[in-house]
């Protein structure tokens, strides 16, 4: 079983930026593909980013250019750094953890992101 916790969410201004955290519990979570999606109100959950266990990483278009993704897999924690922050990056901001050889996927319970203009 693995229990992700989201923090880091907040109100920021337009073209601020903030760094979210997720805290992985569990055993083997160095393994997982991780991952953090968002929900914005009305619309479907869309990919932000990824990261593998070996460090490769993968963008959603929206993120690319502006949001970081990285793993600390001493801390089991992944971070989003995210800079130049739109109002249309307003969301719930959620981690997500993907087994990489079975099916079995673990979500957070995510963070709020509010991007005022």
């Amino acid at each position: 079983q693995v229990q992700l916790v989201e923090s880091g969410g907040g109100l920021v201004q337009s073209e601020g930026s903030l760094r979210l955290s997720c805290v992985a519990s569990g055993s083997g979570i160095s393994i997982y593909i991780m991952g953090w999606y968002r929900q914005a109100p009305g619309k479907e959950r869309e990919l932000v980013a990824s990261i593998s266990n070996g460090g490769s990483t993968n963008y959603g278009d929206s993120a690319k250019g502006r949001f970081t993704i990285s793993r600390d897999n001493a801390k089991n924690t992944v971070y989003l750094q995210m800079e130049s922050l739109k109002p249309e990056d307003t969301a719930v901001y959620y981690c997500k953890a993907n087994h990489p050889y079975f099916q079995v996927t673990y979500w957070g319970h995510g963070t709020q992101v509010t991007v005022s203009s």
